[in-house]
């Protein structure tokens, strides 16, 4: 791994004193994107708050495939005590810190969804639940997206966290992390992220709960009322997406979110396909981090999504482990590409540049950091002065950034660079590759999308970025031969 970026980001020898706090009250303040249709930013747990949470700093271990365990590898786990994941308060080269982020980055566990029951445990290991779940097995015989905890209660199960929906898996076989997920855990997944939900949201049953994820009680009519009555088997359809698409909490089941690549976050200025917070350091990749996986409270002005019993922060991970996790994401390289520069390309390349798309995709980067509008929306005159806006719209979808609590009235254009790798294109993932992304029939009705496509639908139009659809088929494959060598 390349450790560049990383040098120059940690100059010094990088002791633990030096990690920043990553929840604190200034730096919180004004740190979010206000929320489209009500204009203010969404709240959050103060410092107090935040640091009275318990700790959690904990070593995981692989879940194998029950044909390929290793002998012994059971009763051995039964042995260990726990261990924490990250060591607290020692000095660290800059190597070291990418070194145990990248073991923040395999081993962190989803906490929530830690499950101590025999039979859920027994059926991780047994080879026909196994195969009847249709499990992924990786190439070292491990199960994607589990992990064993050891805790001080005995041994979890449970799922991964971040290399959940941040591993790739290549054609060779080989693992790309920080790229986004290709495939998923399927049927273990679902009590552990049963018993997530019901720790997140006690007494209230999977609807409500699902209704306090993504309901948006400031529109009228919000379509997510509809969680609160819909039935098991409209919410599976629901839930039913392709992997690297998803429903984030704040966002939607409706209007879901693609994965995002992790790889050259370093470069990016806001977080989020609709740009909710900003990037103004390496603090802020923590405090982001943090806030996903254990402190978003859901307060948005005087609409509270958790019921007074459920507004708490669980629990938190120390700062060095988030500075340790956020210092190896700023590590991470693309892998080599195998697609050649050559004659096609070149002219793809000039193709790209007179068609205008460096205004949006600005080289180096191939993004230009700044945010362009959804369809429908109009900016506060005071965002020109906090947000770094191109007032531009593309047509995409406008869902996302209008009808949830995610939505800010903005879509940030994504950075190109890596776009042969990543298999899912647009913000929900309805485009499934380049050729589909420059056809002119995805504005068709009748156009069956090769990504995400919706409750209930079998086709529809893919609107927006029409750029490029009118050219023609050879200059198309001029371009998208360019683009798979950035």
């Amino acid at each position: 791994m390349k450790l560049t970026t990383v040098a120059l980001l940690l100059s010094t020898a990088g002791l633990a004193a030096e990690v920043p706090k990553i929840w604190d009250d200034k730096a919180l303040a004004d740190w979010a994107t206000p929320v489209a249709g009500l204009n203010i930013r969404p709240g959050h747990f103060s410092e107090r708050e935040y640091y009275a949470a318990p700790v959690d700093n904990l070593r995981t271990y692989p879940v194998y495939d029950p044909e390929r365990e290793p002998v012994g590898y059971w009763e051995t786990l039964q042995k260990k005590t726990p261990e924490p994941l990250v060591e607290i308060g020692r000095p660290r080269s800059a190597a070291d810190w990418v070194r145990d982020g990248r073991r923040v980055f395999e081993e962190l566990d989803f906490q929530r969804s830690r499950l101590y029951d025999p039979q859920i445990i027994a059926m991780a290991r047994s080879q026909g639940e196994v195969k009847k779940s249709r499990a992924t097995v990786l190439g070292d015989g491990t199960l994607f997206g589990l992990r064993w905890v050891v805790t001080a209660k005995g041994i979890a199960l449970s799922l991964s966290a971040c290399a959940l929906c941040h591993t790739r898996i290549m054609p060779d076989g080989s693992l790309l992390r920080g790229a986004p997920r290709n495939t998923a855990v399927r049927a273990l997944a679902v009590p552990l992220t049963a018993q997530a939900t019901a720790v997140l949201f006690p007494g209230d049953s999977s609807q409500i709960a699902d209704y306090r994820s993504f309901g948006v009680p400031w529109i009228n009519p919000d379509i997510h009322e509809e969680l609160n009555t819909m039935q098991p088997a409209d919410l599976k359809l629901l839930n039913s997406r392709p992997a690297g698409v998803f429903a984030r909490f704040n966002g939607s089941p409706f209007y879901p979110s693609k994965v995002p690549d992790l790889i050259g976050v370093a470069s990016r200025k806001y977080f989020d396909h609709t740009a909710t917070h900003r990037q103004r350091g390496i603090g802020d990749l923590m405090r982001y981090a943090a806030l996903v996986m254990t402190a978003d409270s859901a307060d948005f002005g005087r609409f509270k999504m958790f019921a007074d019993h459920q507004r708490r922060v669980l629990y938190r991970y120390p700062d060095e482990l988030l500075y340790a996790l956020a210092t190896y994401l700023y590590s991470l390289e693309p892998p080599p590409n195998p697609n050649p520069f050559d004659e096609r390309a070149a002219a793809g390349e000039k193709i790209f540049a007179r068609e205008g798309c460096t205004l949006c995709h600005t080289p180096p980067l191939y993004t230009s950091n700044k945010l362009t509008l959804a369809q429908g929306f109009t900016p506060p005159k005071e965002h020109f002065k906090i947000l770094d806006i191109l007032d531009a719209c593309v047509g995409t979808d406008p869902n996302l950034a209008l009808k949830t609590r995610k939505g800010t009235g903005y879509y940030k254009p994504p950075s190109l660079k890596g776009v042969w790798y990543r298999g899912l294109y647009l913000h929900d993932g309805s485009v499934a590759s380049l050729e589909e992304m420059f056809d002119p029939g995805r504005l068709s009705d009748d156009h069956v999308p090769g990504g995400f496509k919706g409750y209930k639908i079998e086709h529809r139009a893919i609107p927006g970025h029409e750029f490029g659809l009118r050219l023609s088929p050879e200059d198309r494959a001029r371009l998208i031969a360019f683009l798979r060598t950035l």
